[in-house]
């Protein structure tokens, strides 16, 4: 059996046993529930930022940077992709987490789609049951006058059993495979002027593809929160999900330039029972595959 054929059984039937609905609550947590919980023993508090920022963070928090969660394929020219599981477990474990752990995630600055990465992660790594992002970050708790620290708590080292590795990253193929598959919705997290093709992404040197991929969506990852590492409300994200043509039980494939801001849209799509899956590469990733089909709004036909 061909590798893309089996990646797509194993992630077809993990998407036929994932729950219809995933309460909104079990991904996010208020500061007033963190505020109860911030000295519970087997808590795992997460800032994911820089160590810039790190100088003020929440009591107990350790600092994670996306670099040391992910890893960059020189040789396919992909630059966020997720870390061997040896490798993943190894830096968990060194962040404290073990398999009792609570583990609570929140942004030090209102880039949100930095700490919807780590949450992916989690989830990827087999954690989702146990993580939750903290809704309004750093800013929201301390917009709310609670205190914040400059001191790193003592290092812990954690204790995990092997990684039970969540098949929700998908590749070029899968995604090629399934542009018109019925239940299946490719969603681009761009800004809308990407998406349009009044804009291009990528680098001088490695430009991406003006446009989208053919057949998708746009559902920006900036349309996902207030703007101030807050989550809108159900009903507005059901309504920004309905605008863009996503159905109730269609398989949400996010996409954005690296597989960063995906996860924001991801995240969004998941507090309304969407099963999730994340294109890592992204249009980094099309826009270099041969005859990766790209639709351009903004050329007249």
């Amino acid at each position: 059996m061909a590798l893309m054929s089996v990646i797509s059984v194993v992630v077809l039937s993990w998407l036929a046993v994932q729950p219809v609905v995933q309460a909104q609550e079990s991904r996010l947590v208020t500061g007033a529930w963190l505020a109860e919980h911030l000295t519970d023993a087997d808590l795992v508090l997460l800032h994911v930022g820089t160590a810039r920022d790190y100088a003020t963070h929440i009591p107990g928090a350790r600092l994670i940077t996306l670099p040391e969660v992910s890893v960059s394929d020189s040789s396919a020219g992909l630059t966020l992709q997720m870390l061997p599981t040896d490798q993943l477990k190894a830096k968990l474990e060194s962040l404290g987490v073990s398999d009792a752990s609570r583990i609570v995630v929140y942004p030090a600055s209102n880039a949100i789609q930095s700490s919807t990465r780590v949450m992916l992660t989690l989830d990827y790594a087999g954690l989702a049951g146990r993580a939750s992002l903290l809704d309004g970050g750093l800013t929201g708790w301390v917009a709310a006058g609670r205190v914040t620290s400059d001191v790193a708590p003592p290092a812990t080292q954690g204790s995990l059993k092997p990684l039970n590795i969540q098949p929700l990253v998908v590749d070029g193929d899968f995604v090629r495979e399934h542009l018109a598959r019925p239940g299946f919705k490719i969603v681009d997290a761009r800004a809308k002027t990407l998406y349009d093709g009044v804009a291009t992404g990528g680098s001088a040197e490695r430009p991406h593809k003006t446009g989208h991929i053919e057949g998708a969506v746009s559902v920006p990852f900036s349309e996902i929160t207030n703007g101030a590492s807050q989550f809108k409300s159900v009903a507005e994200l059901r309504a920004l999900f309905d605008a863009a043509g996503v159905k109730p039980g269609d398989t949400v494939v996010a996409y954005c330039h690296i597989g960063q801001q995906a996860t924001a849209t991801i995240f969004g799509a998941r507090l309304l029972g969407f099963p999730v899956l994340l294109y890592d590469g992204s249009f980094e990733d099309w826009s270099r595959l041969p005859n990766a089909p790209v639709t351009n709004p903004a050329v007249k036909k």
